[in-house]
């Protein structure tokens, strides 16, 4: 049987508040009720009781001795009841737990983040690295997730974040100690960084030229795109990667893109959340947040 059809529970609310006030009329502002509604309310204790919990003398109300014994039971459960809905209030509006592929952490959220604490100066944030290529959001322990997966796991919701694109990026003494980069083919001419990556293929083929079997060593070798980053501004080699996550590099000359052709990739990135806590305020918060942000840096950049 349910605990609300054993207990009055409603019933034991208005007891606490009226034997704590010792006065319906001031309960009743406490509860948000009528006097008549919490008189009712204490009619139903005592029926199901039966027996008075208290006694009505003029202008003022006693406890009587059930009311006595009951009292203390009663506020104490009602502060562990307080106190578990507290915690699981905590929980929920706490800290908020992220994890993102590694390029996005470094190369983006970890820029941006401290307007995000400013803006919610309530809620704490703990960032992880995510690794895997195409991890099972539900077996995460974080509240959202942001990976370049497309993502169709139930009861997981999805926000696109970026679209990415990718093109061969370099550093500038790079690119002159072979005279300069005129044309696509000049970059085999060059080491090209994580040369096996299914991109170069594709790219230099769009550029029309064909690509040596194979291009290059299997030296430099990344994982991700933070790494490939790295490597090109350290004048390792040519890099494709998507000049979304290098702005500042790009802007300062440190890295340069020699060529406008860019291929768009297959799906977004995006961040997934369980769609059970799309209503948690540290989850809305920050949804909302990061779309905007997002929004107003690619609307801010150059051309």
């Amino acid at each position: 049987m349910k605990l609300s059809r054993t207990f009055p529970l409603n019933a034991l609310r208005v007891f606490e508040a009226v034997a704590r006030l010792q006065n319906f009329t001031r309960a009743g502002q406490e509860l948000g009720m009528t006097q008549t509604a919490v008189s009712y309310q204490i009619r139903l204790l005592e029926d199901y009781l039966g027996a008075p919990v208290f006694v009505r003398k003029p202008r003022q109300i006693a406890l009587t001795e059930i009311g006595e014994d009951l009292l203390p039971k009663v506020a104490d459960a009602f502060n562990l009841l307080g106190e578990a809905m507290g915690r699981a209030r905590k929980t929920i509006d706490g800290t908020l737990e992220i994890k993102a592929i590694p390029t996005f952490v470094s190369h983006w959220l970890a820029r941006h983040l401290r307007d995000f604490q400013l803006k919610h100066p309530d809620i704490e944030v703990s960032l992880m690295r995510l690794g895997g290529r195409n991890p099972d959001f539900r077996s995460l322990e974080a509240d959202v997730a942001i990976y370049w997966e497309p993502g169709d796991e139930p009861d997981i919701s999805y926000v696109d974040l970026i679209n990415p694109y990718y093109t061969p990026l370099l550093s500038p003494a790079l690119a002159a100690s072979v005279g300069g980069i005129r044309e696509p083919a000049d970059l085999l001419r060059l080491p090209l960084i994580s040369p096996h990556d299914a991109w170069w293929r594709t790219w230099f083929e769009a550029a029309g030229v064909t690509l040596p079997v194979p291009a290059t060593s299997d030296r430099n070798v990344f994982t991700s795109q933070d790494l490939e980053a790295s490597a090109a501004l350290a004048g390792q080699g040519v890099a494709i990667i998507c000049p979304f996550f290098v702005p500042d590099e790009l802007a300062t000359g440190r890295l340069v893109q020699p060529f406008e052709l860019t291929l768009q990739a297959p799906h977004p990135i995006r961040l997934a959340y369980r769609t059970r806590q799309r209503n948690a305020p540290k989850i809305r918060a920050f949804v909302d947040w990061i779309s905007r942000r997002i929004a107003e840096d690619i609307r801010n950049r150059p051309a």
